[in-house]
């Protein structure tokens, strides 16, 4: 077995990822576990780690381990303090947190104030924009339950926006009347195009919402293709309401897997938006290792 130079993990609500990583950043294992925070009994991190981890440790006692995502948060095992934007990327290797009693760090999180004073945080995404090759301006989408939206230039995150577009598609979808009028079918990319494009004519979502019970009423829309006209109009939405953060013309990067970038992908060809889409767990496991680096936790060889 490789050498083990470094232990990094991705320590969300719902997942985890750990990454073995050689002497010169290669990542030579990675672990994948349905065992994020909200499957942590409470005050049992320290013993979901060793569960999860303990053989690389054993094999590496050694070897530093950083960690990232919800495990810093105030739920998780250490509350690593936030760092304010706009933040240089190094910011974050200079405030490391250690969980006490430990030698485990926490990448910290990011937070930002908006021009009326309502903040806005993100952990775990941070360790992704690290991750990230940007040498220009960039808008740097991360679609998920609660999707990001973060200016970035690849030394500095400027700002940041947090959407529950996830969520509420969710809530809205299994929970709601709409949810009464909708059946499962086949994709329907159409109909997430006639919902991307109802988005773009400003009647404001509340209205519209209601508008997808009335187009089942009067048959203009089919069951079978409420989800997709739904996705498409919360979607939509969301790419108007983030005009103050980043210009029309400024070139996206979607972090995340193919299946969740794919819907924003076609959205932002959809607005003829530049487009581009990297793997969310590269991102995080090159971040993870960037930041170890920055911090002197390894020596590249």
């Amino acid at each position: 077995m490789s050498p083990t130079a470094l232990i990094g993990v991705d320590w969300g609500t719902s997942n985890v990822r750990g990454f073995r990583y050689a002497a010169n950043g290669e990542v030579i294992e990675t672990r994948r576990l349905e065992a994020g925070l909200k499957w942590v009994v409470a005050g049992a991190w320290a013993a979901a780690f060793e569960t999860h981890f303990g053989d690389w440790l054993q094999q590496a006692p050694d070897a530093p381990a950083l960690l990232c995502g919800m495990v810093g948060s105030r739920q998780g095992w250490s509350e690593a303090p936030y760092v304010e934007c706009p933040a240089a990327c190094h910011a974050l290797a200079d405030h490391l947190h250690q969980v006490p009693g430990t030698s485990l760090r926490i990448v910290p999180g990011l937070c930002t104030v908006d021009a009326d004073g309502v903040p806005d945080v993100m952990r775990g995404e941070e360790t992704q924009l690290v991750g990230l090759d940007v040498s220009e301006p960039s808008a740097v989408c991360l679609p998920g339950t609660h999707s990001k939206w973060v200016s970035f230039d690849g030394q500095r995150i400027d700002a940041f926006q947090t959407m529950m577009t996830g969520e509420l598609f969710d809530i809205l979808s299994r929970h709601s009347l709409l949810a009464q009028m909708s059946e499962p079918g086949a994709a329907d990319s159409c109909a997430f195009a006639r919902g991307l494009d109802r988005a773009a004519g400003g009647s404001g979502l509340l209205h519209e919402l209601f508008g997808v019970r009335t187009l089942r009423l009067f048959d203009k829309l089919a069951a079978t293709a409420v989800p997709d006209y739904l996705s498409g109009l919360l979607i939509g939405h969301e790419l108007a309401s983030i005009t103050d953060l980043v210009s029309a013309d400024t070139p996206v990067t979607v972090i995340g897997s193919q299946e969740l970038a794919s819907r924003y992908v076609t959205a932002l060809e959809h607005r003829n938006r530049a487009v581009q889409v990297v793997d969310g767990e590269t991102a995080a496991a090159r971040g993870l290792w960037r930041i170890a680096s920055r911090a002197g936790m390894v020596t590249s060889s």
